[in-house]
């Protein structure tokens, strides 16, 4: 398929009542207002493709850039395609999502994940804790730098309550992530949690809420679900 073709479609299977909901959530424009089952049918006909994906991407459109996520060849993308992607992630979608999760599947997703989080852009370090939150739930124990790890928890101790808004509500969510697929440092993300205590995040015009990490935690600890690696991040 090409990028015309895609435009087309997407276009097509656009919906004012998803944008209206999307517009809330951060989405920014341009965007069509398409439902992510649409987008499953055109990743499921091109699976891979590093170039259309990039190309997508560069349309701007929030739609098409989470589609280019989707079908992007992870390990074909250069820093420099990361970076670029980072840069132009305006989206709530696209930062929380979309280039965290290619980041991930990326050989050089840890190391720009720890550039991004220094950044004084808060787009740029929501994508940064949003790659390392998805880092830890697919990597294997063996994989994890596990002390530098413990290191990234004590800046969330110390920083959470002052950082931006959505870098709190990221922070938040790699605490949940840490200690749900790290076994080894699940008591020391619960202590953390109770000395941060609760978190506020600004949800806007939403019913979205800050999930407590420790309640979610001892829950998955419940559930048997401790340590258990997702398959993948991509959804």
């Amino acid at each position: 398929m090409t990028v015309a073709e895609i435009m087309s479609f997407l276009e097509s299977k656009g919906s004012e009542s998803i944008k209206k909901i999307l517009l809330k959530h951060g989405i920014k424009e341009p965007f069509y207002g398409v439902k992510i089952e649409f987008l499953k049918e055109i990743q499921k006909k091109v699976k891979t493709d590093y170039q259309l994906a990039k190309d997508l991407y560069a349309t701007g459109n929030a739609d098409a850039m989470y589609l280019a996520g989707l079908i992007a060849d992870d390990a074909k993308m250069t820093p420099d395609d990361l970076q670029l992607w980072a840069r132009q992630a305006v989206s709530n979608n696209i930062s929380e999502y979309t280039v965290p999760w290619v980041a991930t599947g990326n050989r050089d997703g840890y190391e720009l994940a720890l550039l991004w989080i220094d950044s004084d852009d808060e787009q740029i370090a929501v994508i940064g804790w949003a790659t390392l939150l998805n880092w830890v739930s697919q990597k294997p124990d063996s994989e994890l730098d596990l002390p530098a790890l413990s290191s990234l928890l004590k800046r969330v101790v110390n920083t959470i309550h002052t950082s931006p808004n959505r870098v709190r509500s990221l922070m938040n969510n790699f605490m949940i992530s840490l200690g749900t697929y790290v076994a080894p440092l699940t008591d020391e993300v619960i202590a953390a949690a109770q000395i941060i205590g609760d978190v506020m995040v600004d949800k806007g015009d939403t019913a979205c809420k800050v999930p407590r990490s420790e309640d979610y935690i001892l829950k998955a600890k419940a559930k048997g679900n401790l340590g258990k690696k997702k398959k993948m991040v991509k959804c």
